[in-house]
């Protein structure tokens, strides 16, 4: 039996496999509580990781990724040490990329995605997913069976964004190897997360999107693409190529990172539970409460880091400054007192839209919009094009015995592999 009280969330291959009595008992401790192998404070409660997320003044945003890795480049320093971790921003991982951003650089780099999301183009971009989806469906749907992260969910999660942000079409296949793998009928190439690559792909985006503004600004174009080369900032300041170029690949990176999982969860769901499949299929207005449930029950998310950057007090606990928080946000979204019956995924739960799978906050995911509609188009014509969706049983064994694997990551919560078997419709 797992000895909780000494288990370490970072480096434990079970915990990562299913994180959720060890986070159980993290709260039953108190839901703000310091783990002992980091010195880390887990905050597992849905109102204090809420708290947290949304006082910017006492906790800053800077080490969103990587947590208490690699260790702060300085030593903390009193009860306000804004000033230390503005001095070695640039040391630490991700500086330069939105999401561990403070005002009022993050309100700054926010304002060029604004640019881009307008209710316009994400119609523009919905219009899209529709005929992507059935194209999708079309490679596989007389197979009887798939991969579904490999042979749908990646790719079009992929190949949406490469649309909302412009990219062209001469251009999407390679987008499709690089990032998603590929699959033509009868062959298959390994998804990116599954083989080495050659290089990051996140510089891969960089550099490809660098080229596309630094063009657009030479020779400018009415196109997306060119929406973003001209955008200002709100004081009318000029942006580096690069400042563009970055929110726009993580909103690319992170979108496909968490759709994808969002999507294998959902249709987890989905082919384990034949009479909410057939429930869902025959009242299609259930679908954005199926995903909002998905999302409370599976965050893609599971945990999200910040650092005290003054002495504060969070859930009647003192956080010093210098101290790390982990916001257990899949553990916040199944907190008993906020959740009844959180173990449980309940189509019905009247509060499911109010988990914090997106976080909350000034770094609310910008692409949230987004993810929700592909969750929705991929429902539906998943349930128009597909029938008697299943678990294949040869992959993940029988009902009530079945074997699932989870990316060995304590970042992110998916599926590496969904195989399912279906019929035609």
């Amino acid at each position: 039996m797992t000895d909780l009280a000494s288990v370490d969330y970072f480096s434990d291959a079970s915990i990562a496999q299913d994180p959720y009595e060890y986070l159980h008992y993290l709260r039953s401790q108190n839901p703000v509580f310091r783990e002992p192998n980091h010195g880390v404070v887990a905050v597992t409660g849905y109102q204090e990781a809420n708290e947290a997320f949304r006082n910017t003044d006492a906790f800053s945003a800077c080490i969103s990724i990587g947590g208490p890795f690699p260790p702060l480049p300085f030593v903390p320093e009193g009860d306000d040490i804004t000033a230390q971790i503005e001095a070695h921003r640039h040391q630490l991982p991700l500086y330069e990329h939105m999401v561990t951003m403070d005002p009022p650089d993050h309100t700054k780099t926010r304002t060029l995605l604004s640019r881009l999301l307008t209710p316009k183009r994400l119609k523009e971009n919905e219009d899209y997913m529709w005929r992507l989806a059935d194209r999708q469906f079309d490679e596989i749907v007389e197979l009887g069976g798939c991969e579904f992260l490999e042979d749908y969910g990646k790719p079009f999660a992929t190949l949406v964004i490469a649309d909302l942000l412009g990219v062209p079409e001469s251009d999407r296949h390679e987008f499709r190897m690089r990032l998603a793998g590929h699959k033509d009928p009868g062959t298959r190439v390994g998804a990116l997360d599954h083989e080495p690559v050659a290089s990051n792909p996140l510089q891969w985006l960089e550099d490809t999107f660098s080229k596309y503004i630094t063009d657009r600004r030479n020779s400018p174009r009415e196109d997306i693409l060119g929406v973003l080369a001209a955008t200002n900032y709100p004081d009318g300041s000029v942006p580096e190529v690069i400042d563009i170029v970055r929110p726009a690949t993580f909103l690319f990176a992170a979108g496909q990172e968490t759709v994808t999982k969002l999507l294998s969860s959902a249709v987890r769901v989905l082919a384990e539970q034949p009479e909410l499949q057939q429930r869902v299929r025959e009242d299609r207005s259930l679908i954005g409460a199926f995903i909002e449930e998905s999302l409370r029950f599976e965050s893609p998310t599971k945990v999200d880091f910040r650092l005290a950057r003054k002495t504060a007090v969070l859930g009647g606990v003192e956080i010093k400054a210098g101290t790390v928080l982990m916001l257990c946000i899949g553990a916040a979204n199944r907190d008993p007192r906020k959740f009844e019956n959180p173990d449980e995924f309940q189509l019905d739960r009247r509060n499911s839209r109010e988990h914090i799978a997106f976080g909350r906050g000034i770094h609310t995911c910008a692409g949230a919009p987004l993810a929700r509609t592909e969750g929705q188009v991929t429902l539906n014509r998943l349930l128009d094009r597909l029938t008697d969706i299943s678990i294949d049983e040869s992959a993940h064994g029988a009902a009530g015995h079945r074997d699932y694997s989870y990316e060995p990551t304590f970042l992110l919560r998916g599926l590496r592999d969904l195989n399912i078997t279906y019929s035609q419709a």
